[in-house]
């Protein structure tokens, strides 16, 4: 006989079956204040402590060495989310008799390291030491990131996951403003500033580790250990709308990329702000403001009609839009427009996209790895943006023309996901 917790012969175990369980509030905030530690660590060091402290080690030579910097740590994401996700996907055995999970080994231990690679990197007094520990930074940092975005698929029934992912999207551009704030106002110094971005990445990232579940894999169901199997790609021509789904998040980062690289050179040289340091800030909380607004209402409202393509689309045309607004009023007031748009259909975009390609995973035993192939579609184009914009701001029409090529990516990448067959 079976009892009501024994699985039902045959039937796959929790880490693989399909959730049907909605999840309840206090596991949603926990898995928000995870990524917003995760996103702080992130961008808190990329906008201002790795500038800061490259500025002090090579004065003459900030802007190449910081390009340096962060192009090898985008390189080390672009290849450790995927190779964290397979791991993630194979992860078992027991500790003091307890059987582990599959996910939370790797946010706790991430979060662990990666804080301790915080403060290791504020010691460092040359380039070559910045490098190597903040390319250790990304990969602590990634593979939490691959284990935290399959938390939705793992655990969030498909007709919930809208408004899931709108509300696990806010945390990226919060994560900016706060990381920031607390960097700029609540604490003095680039060694501070690594010690304070460190503690929050912990006291926000390890209660998820802690006090939610990780179902274990039994041994039978877990795919092979094989070089070949973590670096095996997924098939475009077997899983087609997996294909087409990462090619619509590669071209609408893409266009983000370029959108946002020089907006700080935008408002000194194109818009002529009298101070674009505090410009820059306004426009990061009005986008803040504008993605809170409708990711979590555009998440929910996907759930409920059971679309999602047309959101993606409606997104794109409004991103899109913003752009060709950018690119033909270089003007205070019509930037400050721009930016609401942006964060606007941004917002719409990132939750009903992320729960669109949660319903496109070829495998639920690759569910990580599969997530981490996707996550290259977010890394990349970070190493592609200054490839791209640098010869078109300096050599192809500048500013207008650079913000022309956003809006023509991003409406690109949007349309792209009528391609995509299997989810409405």
């Amino acid at each position: 006989m079976v009892s009501a917790v024994d699985p039902i012969p045959g039937a796959p175990p929790a880490a693989l079956a399909e959730p049907t369980v909605p999840v309840r509030r206090g596991w949603i905030a926990l898995l928000v204040a995870a990524n917003l530690g995760l996103w702080m660590a992130f961008f808190t060091p990329l906008q201002v402590l790795l500038p800061q402290q490259v500025e002090r080690i090579a004065p003459d030579a900030k802007e190449t060495m910081l390009a340096v910097v962060t192009g090898a740590g985008a390189l080390a994401a672009v290849l450790a989310n995927p190779l964290a996700g397979a791991l993630s996907d194979r992860t078992g055995g027991r500790v003091a008799g307890r059987r582990l999970g599959r996910r939370h080994l790797w946010t706790a231990g991430g979060a662990l390291v990666g804080a301790l690679a915080l403060v290791l990197l504020a010691q460092q007094r040359t380039i070559l030491g910045v490098t190597v520990v903040w390319v250790a930074a990304q990969v602590c940092f990634n593979a939490m990131l691959a284990s935290l975005t399959t938390a939705v698929p793992d655990r969030v029934p498909v007709a919930q996951r809208g408004a899931v992912s709108g509300w696990v999207g806010i945390p990226q551009p919060l994560g900016l403003v706060l990381g920031v704030l607390l960097v700029t106002t609540l604490v003095t110094g680039h060694a501070a500033g690594y010690l304070a971005v460190a503690v929050a990445v912990l006291v926000l990232a390890l209660p998820f580790a802690l006090f939610t579940p990780d179902d274990p894999l039994p041994r039978a169901h877990r795919p092979p250990l094989s070089p070949r199997a973590l670096l095996a790609a997924v098939s475009p021509r077997r899983h087609p709308d997996f294909g087409w789904a990462w090619i619509t998040r590669f071209l609408i980062q893409l266009g983000n990329a370029l959108g946002t690289l020089y907006l700080l050179y935008f408002l000194t040289d194109g818009v002529r702000h009298p101070d674009p340091d505090g410009a820059l800030l306004v426009l990061i909380l009005l986008y803040t403001a504008g993605l809170a607004t409708t990711t979590v209402l555009a998440g929910w409202l996907s759930d409920r009609t059971g679309w999602r393509r047309v959101f993606v689309v409606v997104a794109g045309v409004v991103i899109a839009g913003a752009a060709l607004l950018l690119a033909a009023a270089p003007v205070w007031s019509a930037v400050v427009v721009a930016a609401l748009l942006l964060g606007a259909g941004y917002g719409v975009y990132l939750s009903v996209d992320a729960a669109l390609i949660t319903q496109v995973l070829p495998a639920a035993a690759d569910r990580a790895r599969d997530l981490g192939v996707i996550n290259i579609a977010n890394s990349a184009p970070q190493v592609l943006g200054p490839a791209i914009s640098a010869p078109i701001v300096v050599h192809l029409g500048g500013y207008p023309a650079l913000y022309g090529a956003t809006a023509l990516v991003t409406l690109l990448g949007s349309v792209l996901v009528l391609r995509i067959r299997t989810v409405r």
